[in-house]
């Protein structure tokens, strides 16, 4: 029997709250002034050598309540395979959160719950991992803000991480954000 998780259910009501202020805000607004508030952004990443391939898409999209304040959501996907050995695909979602004390700096919060399946075959054994993995990342970063464009460059800690779960070689790591 699997352990119970907790986190998918917060993550849905997390994303749920989200949606719900978006869709009061929208509601007291007319559409052009609630469009105007909100930023698109994203990362896409490709990885590959000889019989390795890594493939990710994580699209975002945040409200801009104030300059100095921005809550949105994030979707990812990830694909991954070494012919022969590992395969992994990994999807799931966040919740952001950015503040900007001041213009050039912006601190940030993320909660992040990906459901992770990976298979294992080193001719050994076979190993197949489904598990959901959650992270809240705390972060700092220099922001250049010109018009509509939004860049941030920082660093990231992963408060939950757990090295024997975590997709990532680190709790900290390092980030550029670009919002349009």
């Amino acid at each position: 029997m699997k352990p119970y998780s907790l986190f998918p259910k917060i993550n849905s009501i997390l994303i749920g709250f989200v949606c719900l202020i978006a869709t009061s805000t929208f509601a007291q607004n007319n559409s052009d002034s609630f469009w105007k508030q909100v930023r698109f952004g994203g990362a896409v990443g490709l990885s590959f050598s000889g019989d390795y391939f890594s493939g990710t898409i994580a699209p975002s999209a945040i409200y801009q309540f104030n300059p100095q304040f921005a809550l949105g959501v994030s979707l990812n996907g990830t694909y991954s395979t070494r012919k022969d050995y590992y395969k992994s695909t990994i999807l799931g979602g966040s919740v952001l959160g950015f503040f900007n004390p001041i213009p050039e700096l912006q601190l940030s919060a993320e909660f992040e719950e990906l459901n992770v399946s990976r298979k294992y075959d080193n001719r050994l054994a076979i190993k197949d991992d489904n598990y959901w993995y959650p992270a809240l990342f705390l972060g700092a970063g220099y922001r250049i803000s010109t018009g509509r464009v939004s860049t941030a460059i920082g660093i990231r800690y992963d408060v939950l991480y757990d090295r024997q779960k975590s997709i990532y070689g680190s709790s900290w790591m390092p980030f550029i954000r670009v919002y349009f």
